[in-house]
């Protein structure tokens, strides 16, 4: 039997009861409950702005976990916003990284990788929800603060800009 099915069988408040209680005990279904019934983008969009920051530029010790900001980014998504600021969180965690690397120097061709494939899937949402002019002075930006990061970093975001952008 289906989830759906067997909801189906109960009754208006044993469903209440149902969901009160799953939303006391899970934090994720809570914030998805409170964004699905007051939806506050724009708040929701800070909370996971400061957690893709915070996984560069932790509040206590040093270090990045990528982990940590590619989670915040699916964590967002998984709540329902809008595609385009979905687009817009992931090119802070581009933006976020190549900030870091700025201040601490080259880190490794896997940190790389992730910062240019959630570029580029950054673009590829940007596209399709037809925002690219919207953003294209940030992601120019990008290519103009990595000019001097080593491991290709600049020469694949440029190729993959160009592929958005005449």
């Amino acid at each position: 039997m289906s989830l759906k099915s067997d909801l189906a069988k109960l009754d208006k408040k044993a469903l209440i009861e149902i969901i009160a209680d799953l939303g006391k005990k899970n934090k994720a279904v809570q914030e998805y409950l409170s964004f699905y019934f007051k939806p506050d983008e724009d708040g929701l969009f800070e909370k996971y702005k400061t957690k893709v920051y915070e996984a560069f530029f932790p509040k206590r010790g040093y270090g990045y976990n990528l982990k940590q900001g590619k989670q915040a980014i699916s964590d967002f998504k998984k709540l329902g916003p809008s595609e385009d600021l979905v687009a817009d969180l992931m090119l802070f965690y581009v933006e976020t990284g190549v900030e870091f690397t700025n201040d601490f120097g080259d880190i490794d061709a896997t940190f790389y990788s992730s910062l240019v494939s959630t570029f580029s899937a950054a673009l590829k949402i940007m596209k399709k929800e037809d925002v690219l002019d919207k953003f294209k002075d940030r992601a120019a930006r990008i290519l103009k603060d990595t000019r001097n990061i080593g491991w290709g970093f600049h020469d694949v975001l440029c190729d993959t800009f160009y592929q958005f952008y005449e």
